[in-house]
């Protein structure tokens, strides 16, 4: 678990997605695998197999729901604006890092103090607008000082932690440094293994902020499939549906959101390739959000296209969390459709 406690600690808000992107570049270099970029900076390992079969994209995203400094106040506070998706309840009093071109500060967000509201405004969920970032200073002048600047970004505090059932993850940044981690697996598991395709496993950038490396990154390898590495909500809470995704139970393979509706013969051949391999795996159905896979099914005359994830708590929060065995079979999972996936079925796939 050394790699994804590095993955979800380092930063990287959508468009400052560098700290992570030397991390996958390292690690696609241990695997011998080629390294491909496009000009955004999402970043993939090639690795040719044994035959000139179909090329197989496989992508987390790099980037993380945060914020980015919008203002300075005359007293030395940060305004901010999010980056990605945020629900304001989830927000005050939690601790954040700002990140400058030198240092990291640590910071609050703070409001109003909740003793000298109103009482209609004690009923209402604080708007993001009003609240603030504390990071100690006394004026504007010490923030300058400092060297923080409009711009800079802001991203949740929370340290990795293994749970004592030792399988749920607790951290930061889940949202998708598991789809980060799911690909470099499957590149090294991918190591010495005959498969008849070229497979492109990486992470894309600025998913959270619109799918805006998705819209690029599939220029550099034109797949004739893709899979996006993400991950979906689970619903295994009180007073949940005790039918959707729960963690522990193997991979989610989504089968509608709001992006995208897959390939149905591409969905059939991975479930095929899960029984056949007694990996247990859940169905996704939800119309409240969208991957990468929004944006690679489209790609020029259309790319066959799924998303295969982990169904993951609390997700655009401070902390989340997800399975240790779900990202183990998600890994199996794809591994052994990579194995599979020859000319031959992808003729099948085309021509359903």
């Amino acid at each position: 678990m050394d790699l994804l406690k590095e993955l979800t600690e380092t930063n990287g808000a959508p468009g400052f997605e560098k700290a992570i992107r030397d991390i996958m570049k390292r690690e696609i270099e241990k695997t011998n695998a080629h390294l491909v970029s496009d000009n955004l900076g999402s970043v993939f390992g090639e690795k040719k197999g044994s035959d000139d079969g179909p090329k197989i994209l496989l992508a987390g995203h790099m980037d993380e729901v945060g914020f980015m400094v919008s203002e300075i106040t005359k007293d030395g506070y940060l305004r901010f604006v999010p980056l990605g998706g945020w629900w304001s309840q989830v927000l005050l009093a939690q601790r954040v890092h700002t990140v400058t071109k030198n240092k990291t500060f640590t910071g609050v967000v703070g409001s109003k103090p909740p003793h000298i509201l109103q009482a209609e405004e004690l009923k209402k969920v604080y708007p993001m607008r009003e609240m603030f970032i504390d990071i100690g200073a006394n004026d504007k002048d010490q923030v300058k000082q400092w060297g923080v600047k409009v711009g800079d970004p802001i991203l949740p505090i929370c340290p990795f932690e293994l749970m004592p059932n030792n399988d749920t993850i607790l951290a930061k940044a889940l949202d998708n440094r598991a789809g980060c981690y799911t690909a470099l697996e499957v590149l090294r598991q991918l190591e010495g293994v005959s498969h008849p395709n070229t497979v492109y496993c990486g992470a894309t950038v600025q998913e959270e902020v619109g799918l805006r490396g998705a819209v690029t990154a599939p220029y550099i390898m034109e797949p004739d499939v893709s899979i996006a590495l993400d991950v979906g909500v689970a619903e295994d809470g009180p007073g949940n549906n005790s039918n959707k995704a729960k963690l522990g139970e193997g991979p989610l393979i989504t089968f509608l959101d709001s992006s995208m509706i897959p390939h149905t013969a591409f969905r059939d051949l991975i479930i095929e390739v899960a029984e056949k391999n007694n990996i247990p795996y859940q169905v996704d159905v939800m119309l409240g959000g969208g991957t990468d896979a929004g944006k690679f099914h489209l790609f020029k005359k259309g790319v066959p296209t799924i998303v295969v994830g982990v169904a993951a708590r609390y997700i655009h929060s401070h902390a989340s969390m997800v399975s240790k065995s779900d990202l183990e079979y998600s890994s199996k999972l794809l591994v052994e459709l990579v194995k599979v996936l020859d000319k031959d079925k992808l003729q099948t796939l085309l021509h359903y």
